[in-house]
């Protein structure tokens, strides 16, 4: 999935952007797709643990997937 999220990070860092508002632009161009340096930049500016920047590049990441999949999220019921 990483590797996806990687060749189509300048399509999404603007996704990134939406997610965590507070990264800047530097740190979007830092990360450059790369999982550990984007979860060490969301610990940073949001003074979050390592295992709750994780959680939420995961989370994120489940999301992104899809668009790259091209398929649509399911609404919950």
């Amino acid at each position: 999935m990483w590797d996806d999220i990687k060749t189509n990070w300048k399509d999404l860092k603007g996704k990134a952007r939406v997610q965590w508002g507070k990264l800047t632009d530097d740190d979007l161009a830092q990360a450059q797709g790369n999982r550990e340096q984007l979860e060490a930049a969301i610990e940073r500016r949001y003074g979050v643990a390592k295992k709750e920047a994780q959680r939420q590049v995961d989370e994120w990441a489940t999301t992104i997937k899809r668009f790259i999949d091209g398929k649509p999220r399911k609404k919950a019921k």
